[in-house]
């Protein structure tokens, strides 16, 4: 374990890595991101597009949460250890309500378990807010993210359509405290490793899921036709070509250091970009799964090609914006 929490000044060590339990926390968002795309994989509209993409921004940002505090204040001390596992089985329960649609009584306890997961955090950052250098950025931080909470939990008890209001106002809260907590960036900057190595990471989740679902595909292909497992090749091979685009590319995983404001800038573009590379990705995947069942591209009626197109779109799109936040050789390092 490492030191306790007012053991070491701000910012945190330069030898931070990912820890075992980060890695198992990640691994529960495997099983929400599966379960908030199951019925996309069925219903493959745009009308359920709209669905997952909510759904998908509040699971990425209940991950991003705890991905930022944890390089920044993170301790690994017992106390860190059980917050992080009643997160996780806080998220157990988001993805367990997370396959009917949004005017469902699922959906009321999808919003609770993340409001049950945002106060849980706002606890972790009133402790870390015991040490000066961190008391601005963790009041700031427990208060927004108190707020929004306090709204997400008042949802789960809202009918609708006043529910989707109350899920507006608390987005709303969440994006604006992260952005009034820009200023204070540069004097307690991410660890520059770290962060990029918890993104790749998670990105690595979202392809996972992707070669799942063109497994799925390959499974429902009644007659193994070269049209099929030509669209399953090519698929996989879309798939790896966005892995190659995301590490090697536009090196997105490698350090992030953030000395200037521009840096500071740069953070903010590359944290943004990876939301449409997921949505993209994952409907790439599930875009492929639909084609080589029906046995090969030419089989897509008009939406679900027109979704295809956009899914590479957004990808390609994310892909590039990464790039241009791309550090200088001199900063660009191996995670």
């Amino acid at each position: 374990m490492r030191c306790p929490v007012d053991a070491y000044p701000l910012p945190a060590p330069l030898e931070r890595k990912v820890t075992w339990v980060e890695l198992f926390f990640d691994l529960v968002f495997v099983a929400a991101v599966s379960q908030v795309g199951t019925p996309l994989a069925v219903h493959y509209s745009f009308q359920e597009v709209g669905r997952y993409a909510f759904l998908l921004l509040v699971v990425w940002w209940a991950w991003h949460g705890y991905a930022v505090y944890a390089t920044r204040f993170d301790t690994d001390d017992l106390v860190e250890r059980g917050a992080t596992l009643l997160q996780m089985l806080a998220v157990i329960f988001m993805a367990a309500n997370a396959e009917d649609g949004l005017d469902s009584v699922s959906s009321a306890g999808f919003a609770a378990a993340y409001a049950v997961m945002r106060v849980i955090l706002v606890a972790r950052y009133l402790r870390a807010g015991r040490r000066p250098a961190a008391r601005p950025l963790a009041r700031l931080h427990a208060g927004g993210f108190g707020s929004a909470a306090a709204v997400w939990l008042a949802s789960a008890i809202t009918p609708v359509p006043w529910r989707y209001g109350c899920w507006a106002l608390a987005i709303a809260i969440d994006l604006g405290t992260a952005q009034a907590a820009r200023r204070h960036t540069l004097a307690l900057p991410p660890h520059e490793g770290h962060l990029p190595e918890r993104f790749g990471l998670f990105t690595l989740i979202l392809l996972g899921e992707a070669i799942v679902a063109v497994m799925r595909g390959v499974q429902q292909q009644p007659l193994w036709s070269a049209a099929a497992a030509g669209t399953a090749l090519s698929g996989v091979g879309l798939v790896c070509a966005v892995w190659w685009g995301y590490f090697e590319t536009a090196a997105a995983a490698s350090h992030r250091p953030v000395r200037t404001a521009a840096d500071c800038r740069a953070l903010e573009t590359w944290t943004r970009a990876h939301l449409p590379l997921y949505l993209g990705i994952a409907l790439l995947g599930v875009g492929v799964e639909h084609a080589v069942a029906a046995g090969g591209w030419q089989a897509l009626h008009g939406e679900e090609a027109a979704l295809v197109v956009l899914a590479i779109a957004a990808a390609a799109a994310a892909l590039a914006t990464l790039g241009t936040t791309r550090p200088s050789t001199a900063d660009v390092q191996p995670v």
